[in-house]
């Protein structure tokens, strides 16, 4: 390494990447369901099409040879910015059409395909441009600036929007707003990153002679996933284990919104911003951090049942929620940050068993397969979490979510586990 783009300090664009890389999977698994159900759309229908959009990181393990093929992983990036900047400039430009639901869709779903080939690019990219010191230094560095990401998108731009809700009597007008600004914040992010990224020698593309041979070693990585023992096991844990956690997040934004009447707790956008986006993203985070320290302690053989209860029973809060109604703001707030911290707690058994089951040759690629099943975890059962709670009502949905609990607990015991594994690896 020559050039002095070559030797950029990280700091320059680490954590501006890993920013750039959280904010639009927010944008499109949370604010849109927020900005959907301010602007009346039907529960049933917020969760049908917001679950479609799970499907770019479901499939992207597909395209990501394309990323190593065509261009630089440095020129990816800078163009999939761009492309998420003109989503987000889409969403804005249509909200106030009468169609506005079919053309949000639309853009929503080049955001999705942006940030997910985004995604490919980045962590390529961090591989590339830092040495294997560095990249072991700035991993708690790249993790948290993305949760940065998710305390701008699930609070800071939510409260953004109720603020100029609040403002100007205008529901459309506060989220074209909010999605202007964003729209305008990625064209910074595009500009910044074509200066400030370096140019690390060994970000090329693969010559055109080789793609057979490169389309040949990623169908032979893919299969050999499927060979790997308790494949059946490993694909129902990574299917199921979050199958009430996908339904509970696709309507817990709806119930807060809802009016009393309709069974909800009557918030305001503001204030689900600050619930979630704060609250809930602080208590997920000490939850995740707990989670990791204590299997790297005892493994996760001996934490997993704890760690399922924990990602689980903090349901039932939604239950107390629905059935009370309480018209205090804290005790709501209490309640999701109980919530939230059982998640951060719960989720590092899944992350950890990802790790586990991908070990060997191409770890890496395996990896990203079980996110792709992760996805399609909350894919599934979050497009038809809406229908299902119109048709009930909340109290009788949450009873329902608690039950749907059942399968993360049997899947948990079929997996297959070494006894001290997680030690290493979460620590």
């Amino acid at each position: 390494m020559t050039p002095r783009a070559q030797q950029r300090n990280p700091w320059a664009w680490i954590p501006s990447l890993y920013f750039a890389e959280g904010v639009p999977y927010v944008i499109v698994m949370t604010v849109s369901v927020i900005m959907y159900k301010r602007l009346d759309i039907s529960n049933t229908e917020i969760a049908l099409y917001t679950s479609w959009l799970y499907l770019p990181w479901v499939i992207k393990p597909l395209w990501s040879p394309l990323v190593d093929i065509v261009k630089t992983k440095r020129a990816w990036i800078v163009a999939m910015q761009l492309l998420v900047g003109a989503g987000l400039a889409g969403v804005a430009l249509t909200l106030p059409a009468d169609n506005f639901l079919r053309w949000s869709l639309a853009f929503l779903w080049l955001l999705a395909f942006s940030s997910a080939t985004h995604d490919i690019a980045a962590d390529g990219f961090y591989m590339l441009g830092l040495t294997q010191h560095q990249q072991a230094w700035f991993v708690g560095v790249r993790s948290t600036f993305y949760r940065l990401a998710m305390i701008t998108g699930q609070g800071l731009l939510v409260m953004l929007a109720g603020a100029i809700e609040t403002w100007s009597g205008d529901v459309t007008l506060a989220w074209v707003m909010t999605f202007y600004v964003l729209a305008g914040l990625f064209l910074m992010f595009s500009l910044y990153h074509q200066l400030v990224l370096p140019r690390p020698a060994g970000d090329m593309p693969r010559a055109a002679g080789g793609s057979r041979k490169l389309l040949s070693e990623f169908l032979e990585t893919f299969a050999s996933f499927f060979r790997k023992d308790h494949v059946v096991a490993a694909l129902a844990f990574l299917l199921l284990f979050r199958f009430a956690e996908a339904q509970l997040a696709k309507m817990a934004a709806p119930f807060l919104l809802d009016s009393a009447a309709q069974g909800g707790l009557a918030l305001s956008t503001s204030q689900v911003g600050f619930v979630y986006g704060t609250v809930g993203v602080a208590m997920l985070t000490l939850g995740g951090i707990l989670g990791g320290l204590s299997a790297a302690r005892h493994g996760l053989k001996f934490w997993l049942w704890w760690m399922v209860a924990a990602i689980n029973l903090p349901n039932a809060v939604y239950i107390f929620l629905s059935f009370v109604q309480p018209e205090s703001y804290w005790v709501v707030s209490l309640a999701v940050a109980v919530e939230q911290f059982g998640y951060g707690f719960g989720f590092t058994a899944y992350m950890l068993y990802m790790i586990y089951f991908s070990r060997g040759e191409h770890e890496t690629a395996h990896f990203a397969i079980c996110t792709g099943f992760m996805a399609l975890g909350m894919m599934l059962p979050g497009m038809f979490s809406g229908w299902l709670q119109e048709l009930i009502g909340y109290r009788a949905f949450f009873t329902w979510v608690m039950l749907a609990t059942i399968p993360s607990f049997i899947v948990a015991a079929l997996i297959p586990l070494s006894r001290n594994f997680g030690r290493k690896e979460a620590g």
